[in-house]
């Protein structure tokens, strides 16, 4: 799956937190700012915990404000844990 979040996603341990996140859902693959100002978060595992990544990438951590989550789903991929970048 891959999720772009824009809003004040950037600066506030949005990343960090998307990773925690992800870890918790046994999901891999990355999280990392746009020049633009979104977050892209690629994720890779089972369906419903990609489902409870997006409903928690709306919220994002308590100091971000998130005002759109649009997401696609993509071929799997494989990788090795979650990173941030």
């Amino acid at each position: 799956m891959r999720c772009l979040v824009s809003g004040r996603v950037q600066g506030v341990f949005f990343r960090a937190n998307t990773r925690q996140q992800a870890e918790q859902l046994n999901l891999t693959g990355y999280a990392h700012n746009l020049p633009d100002g979104r977050v892209e978060v690629i994720a890779s595992g089972e369906q419903q915990a990609l489902e409870m990544l997006k409903i928690w990438l709306s919220q994002g951590p308590e100091l971000a404000d998130v005002i759109e989550v649009v997401s696609e789903i993509l071929p799997m991929q494989k990788f090795s844990g979650f990173s941030i970048g």
